[in-house]
């Protein structure tokens, strides 16, 4: 099997994140199992690495939390969108926080559909390399 490497990254403070990080990781999750299914007969299997920001990490960059890598490219690249930021909650402070936007729509926690699209594309991408069976 060839692996699809699905990074997501975000602040844990005290061992809490936000309401938007924690919304992002069950979609995260969610998608893994999608694309675990999907994927199979295609010789590829999702791999999901989840990593912690401390709070000096984030406050250098809050940019770099709730951030999804796929194939070892951002999500909004393979899906030609837009990052852009919103003032969080909680944890976060009054820190902008990462968001995603797709045409009109911003989304501050990243929905499945878009996740599992973002790595149907990286998919591809990897059955077109050589020596994938």
């Amino acid at each position: 099997m060839t692996a699809l490497p699905i990074v997501w990254q975000r602040l844990v403070s005290q061992g809490q994140t936000c309401r938007r990080c924690a919304g992002t990781g069950e979609q995260v999750q969610h998608a893994v199992g999608t694309l675990e299914q999907v994927l199979r007969p295609l010789g590829i299997a999702p791999h999901l690495v989840v990593r912690e920001l401390d709070d000096a990490a984030f406050a250098a960059n809050p940019a770099e939390s709730n951030r999804i890598w796929i194939a070892g490219r951002p999500l909004e690249d393979w899906l030609d969108a837009d990052v852009g930021s919103s003032r969080c909650c909680s944890v976060c402070g009054d820190s902008p926080c990462r968001t995603v936007a797709l045409g009109p729509v911003t989304f501050e926690e990243i929905p499945e559909r878009l996740i599992v699209k973002a790595a149907l594309i990286a998919a591809a991408s990897l059955l077109d390399t050589p020596g994938h069976p």
